[in-house]
């Protein structure tokens, strides 16, 4: 291996390589956050449970069985996030995804989590 022009272990023998474009990292800023509203596992359980239709808090309750109190503070971190929107009926507020590339995103997260799992389960026989 050569010496990178800067000295360093990082070059490559062989044709010069491709200088790559400058990335701009306030692209990635919306993707963060939505990640980082993300990273409660209750509220993504409560983007799961979302995705197969709209809630109330108190259905919500039931389905994770976990308090009131809970619950509505982390649908008011999806809210804010603009994860999750509300609608009247009646006297309640029903909870739904603003859009169905969240479910996705957090499905595609648990289905990942659960294959890694399962990987490191096999590794360690």
């Amino acid at each position: 291996m050569t010496a990178a022009p800067d000295g360093g272990p990082h070059s490559h023998d062989g044709p010069a390589t491709r200088l790559l474009p400058p990335v701009d990292l306030e692209a990635y800023a919306g993707a963060s956050e939505l990640l980082r509203a993300l990273s409660a596992p209750l509220r993504l359980a409560i983007i799961d449970v979302l995705a197969d239709g709209d809630r109330c808090v108190h259905e919500l309750v039931g389905a994770l069985a976990v308090s009131q109190p809970l619950v509505s503070q982390h649908l008011k971190t999806l809210r804010a996030a603009r994860l999750v929107i509300t609608k009247r009926r009646g006297r309640e507020m029903v909870y739904r995804l603003a859009d169905d590339h969240v479910a996705h995103i957090a499905r595609d997260a648990l289905t990942h989590a659960q294959e890694s799992d399962g990987k490191r389960n096999v590794d360690s026989l």
